[in-house]
């Protein structure tokens, strides 16, 4: 196994330039990479290669970086309507679960009151354990939690979902009884088996978000079904297959095209399209092209905010 040795900046540098990057001002280099990291910046070198692996003739530092800023103006963007979407589907299904099964986590964490499909039981039984575990956890250290065990000596579960993750509440949905779960995806208009997808694919990228991970040519594994944006944005095929908004960032813009408020996605567009603009101005080796099929946009993706959402709509192309 090969060890990896620190490096000076110096020696960073170096590296860089040896691998034909072109560094005009090595202190402002030096000040990037100090402060941002040499590893975390290197992870955006992809789209900058030659069929060598070395930086195309022209490319600087400062155009890397570039894209290394784009990106995290990207997560925030993403972050805070991830943030958005989560608080609404906890508050929904809380909703829905107390109106249904009670207030008091006596009531609401029985086995009985989710899927009774055999193949289910033991994910339903670990679900219970997690949010029993919460409580215990959180009856004490969370202000809310703590509040109401305290004076009342119960946790309802519009206050425990305050605690639990994207992806607790993202099992939970897939484990409810059918019509639960279609009376949660209805306030989204969205079809039940959609909404099971959608929700893994959100938490992932909410979790990627708040690591500060790299975002913009992200896959994941689950794959969403077509949908009528997929059609009218006339997105190109290829072997039957719609080559852009399946698994990469695109998916996760139509996913929150139907999830957010239409006035929440139009900001998150006009945003986004900001971004875009300022990353396109700085490049100068690549073309602003490159980094959109990386992410899965196609050419008119701003359309998206102009589409008309209607009642389960995936099922025009299901």
């Amino acid at each position: 196994m090969i060890e990896k040795k620190f490096k000076t900046l110096d020696e960073q540098i170096n590296i860089f330039r040896s691998k034909n990057m072109i560094i005009n001002n090595e202190e402002y280099a030096k000040k990037i990479l100090l402060r941002e990291n040499y590893f975390f910046l290197n992870g955006y070198r992809h789209v900058f290669l030659d069929k060598d692996k070395r930086y195309k003739n022209g490319t600087t530092i400062e155009e890397l970086y570039s894209l290394f800023l784009f990106d995290r103006t990207f997560r925030n963007i993403c972050f805070k309507n991830l943030m958005i979407i989560e608080n609404n589907l906890k508050s929904i299904s809380s909703y829905q679960l107390s109106k249904k099964y009670g207030y008091k986590e006596t009531e609401y964490l029985k086995a009985k009151n989710f899927t009774r499909q055999p193949a289910k039981q033991k994910q339903v039984n670990d679900l219970l354990k997690k949010m029993k575990r919460q409580i215990r956890i959180n009856s004490g250290q969370h202000s809310a939690t703590q509040h109401y065990s305290d004076n009342y000596g119960y946790i309802p579960l519009w206050v425990l979902v305050k605690v639990l993750s994207f992806g607790i509440v993202s099992e939970m949905y897939s484990v409810l009884k059918e019509e639960d779960q279609v009376a949660i995806s209805n306030v989204y208009e969205v079809d039940k088996e959609d909404f099971i997808t959608y929700l893994p694919i959100l938490a992932n990228y909410r979790n990627l978000c708040a690591h500060e991970d790299i975002l913009y040519e992200k896959r994941t594994q689950k794959v969403i079904d077509d949908t009528i944006y997929h059609q009218l944005l006339n997105i190109k095929k290829e072997d039957g297959e719609y080559i852009y908004g399946k698994n990469d960032v695109f998916a996760l813009f139509i996913i929150m095209k139907q999830l957010l408020d239409k006035d929440k996605f139009d900001s998150l567009v006009i945003e986004m399209d900001n971004a875009i603009q300022t990353l396109a101005y700085n490049l100068k080796t690549i073309d602003i092209k490159d980094v959109l099929h990386r992410m899965g946009f196609p050419k008119n993706w701003k359309e998206l905010k102009n589409i008309e959402r209607s009642r389960y709509s995936n099922e025009t192309e299901k």
